[in-house]
């Protein structure tokens, strides 16, 4: 199992408009089948900054996830939205074992 956290800082005037993109984005993510977990998360004290919480079964998932069109859509869509570029950072997971994920309900 792979995880990976997006972290994106948006432009103010963009929050609306990418919030919208990235939850249109990950109810298409969550119908893939190399795809646990695919959350989108808002900072409380700075709305301009969230995070995606990507949750792949294999290594070979973000690949086959970054070849979608929702994706394809989303990254374009979103580009001209951040205020500097997205950073990831990648993780394996310790608790739970990767049998005690789930999709959380929508």
């Amino acid at each position: 199992m792979l995880i990976v956290h997006v972290h994106v800082h948006v432009k103010p005037d963009a929050v609306d408009a990418f919030a919208r993109a990235s939850l249109e984005n990950a109810r298409h993510s969550r119908e893939e089948p190399g795809i646990v977990r695919f959350d989108v998360v808002q900072q409380q004290d700075d709305p301009t900054r969230f995070v995606l919480v990507e949750i792949y079964r294999t290594s070979e998932d973000p690949a086959r996830h970054k070849a979608t069109a929702h994706y394809a859509t989303w990254r374009d869509a979103v580009e001209p939205m951040m205020a500097e570029p997205r950073r990831s950072v990648k993780y394996h997971a310790l608790s739970p074992a990767p049998a005690g994920w789930e999709m959380a309900p929508e």
